[in-house]
């Protein structure tokens, strides 16, 4: 069977073209970091800036927070936590000032709900990124399997830059 009938492979994310998921412009290859506010986070969003202003591309800032949903152990019902979606970007764009210098920079932020590794790759197709950054895992268990950037590695479809 022909490579281009099969995709996308078993297990990785879907290119998408046109309008994103949540009704934004799609931007065009921006280089795109995961931040959750961690330090090698911050280490990674200051990476980003400088290979997104090296070459002249849009930093998309994107951060995973959990569903936001549980089950309310007396009845059963699933019940789902309100997004503060206002109150996480103004906090990631603070972060962000004091990360790195946003002058001449196209800077946009973009907040999700669910599997850290598999929005981010999700972002990363629909936006068609030149490179997806991250940073490295502070956690030994999570140096050794089953780590965001061991799941991005294998199935995001641009290149993944890990920092430390």
């Amino acid at each position: 069977m022909d490579q281009a009938g099969a995709y996308p492979s078993p297990g990785q994310p879907e290119r998408r073209h046109g309008r994103p998921a949540d009704g934004r412009k799609r931007l065009e290859h921006p280089v795109i970091v995961g931040f959750d506010g961690s330090p090698s986070s911050r280490n990674a969003l200051a990476y980003a800036g400088g290979v997104a202003r090296r070459l002249g591309r849009s930093l998309l800032v994107v951060h995973v927070s959990s569903p936001g949903m549980f089950c309310e152990p007396l009845t059963g019902q699933v019940i789902g936590l309100p997004e503060h979606t206002s109150e996480l970007e103004r906090w990631l764009l603070t972060e962000l000032d004091r990360s790195i210098d946003r002058s001449g920079l196209d800077v946009h932020v973009l907040t999700r709900r669910g599997s850290p590794a598999r929005e981010l790759a999700a972002a990363a197709a629909e936006h068609d990124a030149d490179a997806l950054i991250i940073g490295a895992p502070s956690r030994t268990w999570h140096r050794m399997g089953g780590s965001v950037p061991g799941w991005l590695a294998r199935h995001a479809r641009c290149p993944v830059i890990v920092v430390p």
